[in-house]
């Protein structure tokens, strides 16, 4: 059979060695006897809680809220970039003397 034909299956379980912070497996175990869990079922409450929580958070669209700005009367708003360069003209005089 030629490597384009074999299927590799995701499915399968998974046996690891897990270290935990102090803190974390002390959480764990509260959560074993207040829920009466098992450590697997525990531990894969707690990374699904925590990596949707992650996924939610990167998923959340980035939204910019205007902000009304109130210019003074005589200020036309569409020549900003004018009075930007009529600044630094002045800037620019001013320190060259």
């Amino acid at each position: 059979m030629s490597r384009h034909h074999i299927r590799y299956r995701y499915d399968v379980f998974v046996r690891t060695t897990l270290t935990l912070e102090p803190d974390v497996a002390m959480k764990i175990k509260k959560r074993m006897a207040e829920q009466k869990l098992t450590l697997k079922d525990a531990i894969n409450q707690a990374l699904r809680a925590g990596l949707e929580t992650v996924e939610s958070k990167r998923k959340a669209p980035f939204k910019v809220e205007p902000y009304p700005f109130k210019f003074k009367p005589g200020i036309d708003q569409n020549k900003l970039n004018q009075l930007l360069d009529e600044l630094d003209a002045e800037e620019f005089v001013r320190k060259s003397r």
